[in-house]
């Protein structure tokens, strides 16, 4: 793709490192038939390629951006399925996530639309007030029509995908050191993380027992809260980059031989920490070295030796799209699964985003509730006993519709080789 950016945008280099990827873009339109809102609307402008063109325009002309623009780069998911498919190597989460700092610092979106933005970044990367939000959300949900005739669709969005139930603190998975139950093998460091650690906190509970079976001493450093991600993709930087930071100091203080993430969402922006940071001179370095640990739960356990089992029920695996494409760890949790024990069944359209994609679910509640309808009768054609994924938002948003149990994958593989069974399949 020919640009255009005088000789002083590219001074910036923010802008040369747009531009550089801006020139690898061919026009293919590859990446269109594997988008999800281009899928659904077939909307050239809600494609990968044409909101290429959008931010590219923005960019050239170094000006606020427009309505137009901003309701484009909104509906992007950042499944990045486009980058999965793109021939050229386009890095279209870069070229987004820039486009998307730039609509912040230029763009004043509706009172609304910025009150539920800064709402969102301010509680969720608190599990504090998170978790107080969450118990506010339940007594205010007997009055979601109320709500949504003064706030409109988001803020019922919000409700709607609330938990049943609300998991009790535990004070298993809390900072501290849980040493190996044989012979250690290696020390690792564990992503507590914000949503996650409030939502379900049997996650981390099921990473630790696993781990120190396996013979891996598991460090929870302390203040182990939101790694930057919440705020990285609604284009607020300054608290992103203050997030990320906090865990490089937390976890090079740690010195362990690998971080281990449980939500993939997560690990993307852990994993790119070392761009994010590249032009800091305090951290570049140190950024590049924590990025270099970072490893989705299934990526880790792939590379070592765990125990064969026989749990014979049938598991959906929903592939999250920050693992497969985000991090392009494509078979790595089936094929965990499947050496478990579990008989595994392919999800068709396996490609496609359910709709959480963050905070997505609740600010674009009309397309994340056509792909969540999508991915479902997906899931369903498979017949499963048990749905497994990787990624809490993911799981938050399936399971807010279906009655079919939804586990992470960590849980399972736990249960199956000698952790307790899983409160969510008792009935199995």
């Amino acid at each position: 793709m020919q640009t255009h950016f005088s000789d002083f945008q590219l001074k910036d280099p923010h802008i040369d490192h747009a531009n550089g990827i801006l020139r690898k873009c061919v026009h293919c339109g590859f990446c269109t038939a594997t988008c999800p809102t281009y899928v659904l609307g077939g909307d050239e402008n809600d494609s990968p390629r044409g909101r290429i063109y959008l931010i590219k325009n923005m960019l050239e002309k170094g000006e606020a951006a427009t309505p137009e623009t901003v309701k484009h780069i909104d509906r992007c998911l950042s499944c990045l399925a486009c980058m999965t498919t793109c021939p050229s190597g386009v890095n279209y989460m870069h070229l987004v996530d820039h486009a998307r700092t730039h609509i912040e610092q230029t763009y004043k979106r509706p009172l609304i639309d910025r009150m539920q933005r800064n709402v969102l970044a301010a509680i969720m990367p608190r599990p504090v007030l998170f978790r107080l939000a969450l118990v506010a959300a339940k007594l205010a949900s007997p009055f979601k029509s109320v709500i949504e005739a003064l706030g409109g669709k988001r803020f019922t969005a919000m409700l709607n995908i609330l938990p049943q139930k609300l998991e009790a603190p535990m004070a298993f998975g809390r900072a501290g050191i849980y040493p190996a139950a044989q012979k250690q093998k290696g020390r690792v460091a564990l992503l507590r993380g914000c949503v996650q650690s409030v939502l379900d906190p049997n996650i981390n509970a099921a990473t630790i027992r696993l781990l120190t079976r396996l013979g891996y001493e598991v460090v929870v450093t302390d203040n182990n809260a939101c790694c930057g991600s919440v705020t990285h993709h609604m284009g607020k930087e300054a608290p992103a980059l203050a997030s990320a930071k906090h865990m490089i100091d937390q976890w090079s203080e740690a010195e362990v031989d690998h971080i281990i993430i449980t939500t993939s969402g997560c690990g993307v922006t852990i994993k790119d920490y070392g761009h994010m940071l590249r032009l800091d001179p305090a951290y570049a370095d140190l950024a590049k070295v924590i990025s270099a640990k970072a490893r989705d739960i299934s990526e880790f356990l792939a590379q070592i030796e765990i125990p064969q089992a026989q749990m014979n029920l049938r598991v959906a695996y929903h592939a999250p799209c920050t693992l497969q494409h985000g991090q392009q760890l494509k078979t790595q949790a089936q094929a965990l699964l499947r050496r478990a024990g579990f008989d595994v069944r392919e999800v068709p359209e396996g490609h496609l985003c359910c709709g959480s994609a963050g905070t997505y679910n609740m600010m674009q509640p009309d397309i994340s509730k056509q792909l969540l309808a999508r991915k479902l009768a997906n899931i369903n054609a498979t017949n499963p006993q048990i749905i497994a994924t990787g990624n809490i938002g993911c799981m938050m948003q399936i399971g807010s519709a279906t009655k079919i149990p939804i586990l992470h994958t960590v849980e399972l593989l736990d249960w199956a080789t000698g952790g307790p069974k899983p409160e969510k399949v008792s009935q199995i």
